[in-house]
């Protein structure tokens, strides 16, 4: 039986008279999700980022842990990352979604729900190179587990303030995305991450802005150039002689500059730019490139990865099994 999710009374000290209240809220990121989907890897990521970290504590005693990391009055906060999943004593969550609506309420308080989704099949591989037991289903099948588990999250991840689906990227990506999003200090500008990606293994999740450039011509059909990526300059050059390449970055330019200025005044810290075409190793990779380095020029904060293809020649083979819970 599951414990009932009880109030979380914070009896934090409270500015007074003699003191002065801090200078911002604190920031506290809970960190949920399907099993399997990253929520150890988001953890240690925060963790290097500044915050403390701590897996699922019990959920009666959040509210002491809280407190325990207060700090002295007036004196900011530890910014703090929780981690909590279907394992965790007390979970329920429609009350956990209740308590997230009233801390979200606190003047002191900066709360955000990060929810961790990944494609079952990727979960499922993941438990079986690990031959680790889903926790919903010890002695069941792990796509029972992770089915079970998806109707049980359905309404946190509704409630969630950013979702992040993890099938596609690898650790380093994944932290890239989690840096974009919750880096501390007071002036942290916009991230931009530009990605190609093959249409052919989906749409990215994370994407803000998606752009499909299978439109122009395919180096894949040269048989000197198709084993060779969008970096490579002979693959540039041959999609360069399409009359639609200039005028598309030329309009691509035109749309997103203005965006970005729009995005700062509204307090955007991280955006995502799509760029696909069919393999994702052409035609995509030459336009990701050459709108990074555009962005770059223009004096922005920029990272640059290729999903489904290594820019060496190595077709990608999907999120590296480290990436745990």
């Amino acid at each position: 039986m599951i414990a009932p999710v009880v109030a979380m009374p914070d009896n934090s000290p409270t500015p007074s008279a003699g003191h002065s209240a801090p200078a911002a809220r604190r920031p506290f990121v809970l960190i949920t999700g399907m099993s399997g989907a990253g929520r150890s890897t988001a953890l240690r990521a925060l963790e290097d980022f500044g915050y403390v970290a701590v897996d699922n504590v019990p959920l009666p005693l959040l509210g002491d842990l809280m407190r325990s990391t207060a700090g002295s009055p007036g004196e900011m906060a530890a910014p703090l990352a929780f981690g909590v999943d279907t394992r965790t004593y007390g979970f329920d969550a429609h009350d956990l979604v209740a308590r997230l609506r009233l801390l979200r309420q606190r003047p002191d308080l900066a709360p955000r729900l990060l929810y961790l989704d990944c494609d079952s099949e990727t979960i499922q591989r993941r438990y079986t190179e690990s031959r680790r037991p889903h926790p919903l289903g010890p002695d069941r099948p792990v796509a029972d587990g992770i089915a079970d588990e998806r109707r049980m999250m359905g309404r946190l991840r509704d409630s969630a303030d950013l979702v992040v689906d993890t099938s596609h990227l690898s650790p380093h990506q994944f932290k890239q995305v989690l840096l974009g999003h919750f880096a501390l200090g007071a002036e942290v500008a916009m991230r931009i991450a530009v990605m190609s990606f093959s249409y052919r293994r989906g749409l990215p999740r994370e994407a803000d802005l998606v752009f499909d450039v299978r439109f122009l011509k395919n180096p894949h059909y040269v048989a000197d150039l198709k084993p060779l990526t969008g970096i490579d300059r002979s693959v540039v050059a041959f999609i360069e002689t399409d009359a639609g390449y200039r005028p598309f970055l030329d309009g691509l330019r035109k749309l997103i500059g203005p965006l970005l200025p729009r995005f700062d005044a509204e307090g955007k810290s991280y955006l995502t730019i799509a760029i696909g075409c069919t393999g994702g190793r052409h035609r995509s990779v030459a336009v990701a490139e050459h709108l990074a380095d555009w962005l770059r020029s223009a004096g922005r904060s920029v990272s640059l990865s290729h999903r489904d293809v290594d820019v060496r020649g190595t077709a990608a083979g999907g999120v590296s099994s480290g990436m745990g819970e």
